[in-house]
């Protein structure tokens, strides 16, 4: 007994000195950064004159209301939201432009393939299935990407970036993370594959880990068009419909930051135990951006780097779908044996087997899950969209029965389910190891599963649905 009870002594004097060493390092490093930057402020008073009285500082002004403790978060979070409507709402008119040309060629293909007599199996699999699936990806793709890549290389440019991990570097501490995860997270928006990339700007591994395990669970813009429509579902016949859906949408993506902050506190507590890494974040002075260079870089180096993964993943899974919806067994096809061999499973998640076999198809690319969804519902044999969100009502509510429950479910499990394949490649390209990529497909598929079950469990037990 005594023995034990020294052995327990120890263990808490071990674990108290370890939190003394730990908080000492803090104050160490806090402490030897504004010893450097005092004694930098008073060698350039000492040689520094000014002819004149000097006029206002405007950057020191914006800072007093931008990484305020009041003011700092709403205006993060109407900057953010500025560019998330600019980046829906200014998508729609070139995505249908983009589309209307692209399917022009789809029908252009169509009539060369009977001009030459091809086999109807050859005009289904490489223009229904290849060429269909490209377009889709290009069309809902495209851009959005070409909108939002720009404006945050816009904030980066003008330094206003920095500031956003500023504001956020407290919570991602407190979750065991680094500061600058939540730049990490914000290029997430525009593609998880490019915010994977962006974690190379973390020092630690341990906290670049991190940052690449969670980047998934902020909705990206091939993830956005589906949770859209969805929420327009969900509101249908509603007043003011525009407004709600937009508050559904922008609660997701609050559900997305917070899923990151709790699943990066789990992983810091156990895969990835360890200190977080001291942040010493140096304010640039606000600067006027370069335009020119901004929409060369976010195109080029972004924008294009990003869409061409996706194109070479969105053709092969093309072709799969459409094998799989017109090779029949018996009198069904394929796809609906699958559909009603994963149902049991769906229903207990608050789906159906298509919607999971259309996220299971839907890996190469999350903007083909939807066309894939329909075309199973209406056993098209190819992948196809409806024209509105009262097509979509009168499908999924009037002909397979969904519920609110059904919207909601596939709304939460779009947001958390596995990455797409070019961001798991992207992951596998950054990160140098298998296990961890497989990690960062199971973790959030496990989550999505979890979180869609006690969701769609609790409704039925309280009576709900």
């Amino acid at each position: 007994m005594k023995r034990m009870y020294l052995a327990t002594g120890l263990d808490h004097i071990l674990r108290e000195a370890k939190q003394i060493r730990h908080n000492q390092a803090f104050r160490l490093n806090d402490a030897v950064v504004q010893a450097i930057y005092s004694k930098a402020e008073q060698i350039a008073q000492k040689v520094v004159t000014h002819s004149e009285k000097p006029g206002i500082d405007w950057d020191q002004k914006l800072d007093d209301i931008l990484t305020s403790r009041i003011f700092g978060f709403p205006s993060m979070l109407l900057l953010l939201g500025i560019i998330f409507w600019l980046t829906i709402a200014g998508a729609n008119v070139p995505s249908a432009v983009i589309a209307s040309v692209l399917f022009w060629g789809q029908d252009r293909l169509t009539d060369l393939c009977y001009y030459l007599s091809a086999p109807a199996w050859f005009h289904g699999l490489f223009v229904e299935g290849m060429y269909r699936s490209l377009a889709w990806v290009i069309s809902v793709m495209l851009p959005p990407m070409a909108i939002f890549f720009p404006c945050f290389t816009l904030l980066e440019d003008m330094g206003y970036l920095p500031r956003v991990a500023f504001n956020l570097d407290r919570l991602f501490k407190k979750a065991g993370a680094h500061g600058k995860q939540s730049l990490t997270m914000s290029m997430g928006f525009g593609c998880n594959a490019a915010g994977i990339v962006a974690c190379r700007i973390i020092e630690s591994p341990r906290e670049r880990l991190i940052a690449m395990l969670t980047n998934n669970f902020v909705p990206c813009n091939g993830r956005f068009p589906t949770l859209i429509a969805l929420a327009g579902v969900l509101v249908f016949g509603m007043g003011r419909a525009f407004c709600y859906t937009a508050a559904i949408v922008s609660g997701i993506v609050l559900l997305g930051i917070a899923v990151t902050l709790a699943v990066s506190w789990t992983l810091s507590k156990t895969l990835l135990k360890g200190v977080p890494s001291a942040f010493t974040l140096e304010l640039p002075p606000y600067r006027k951006p370069q335009v020119g260079k901004i929409i060369m870089r976010s195109i080029l180096d972004r924008t294009l780097f990003v869409l061409g993964r996706a194109v070479c993943m969105a053709a092969p899974a093309g072709a799969v779908t459409w094998l799989l919806a017109n090779v029949f067994v018996g009198e069904l096809s394929v796809l609906n044996h699958s559909a009603q061999w994963l149902n049991p499973f769906a229903q207990a998640i608050g789906l159906d087997g298509f919607i999971l076999m259309a996220f299971i198809l839907g890996l190469p690319a999350n903007e083909i899950v939807l066309p894939i969804l329909i075309m199973s519902y209406l056993a098209t044999g190819s992948m196809t969209e409806l024209q509105s969100i009262e097509d979509l009502y009168h499908l999924f509510v009037g002909q397979h029965g969904w519920t609110w429950l059904t919207a909601l479910c596939m709304m939460l499990f779009s947001l958390l389910h596995y990455p797409c394949s070019t961001t798991l490649w992207t992951m596998r390209k950054e990160s140098g190891s298998t296990k961890w990529t497989v990690l960062a497909a199971l973790i959030p598929l496990g989550i999505a599963c979890a979180v869609c079950y006690i969701t769609a469990q609790a409704a039925r037990i309280l009576g709900l649905v």
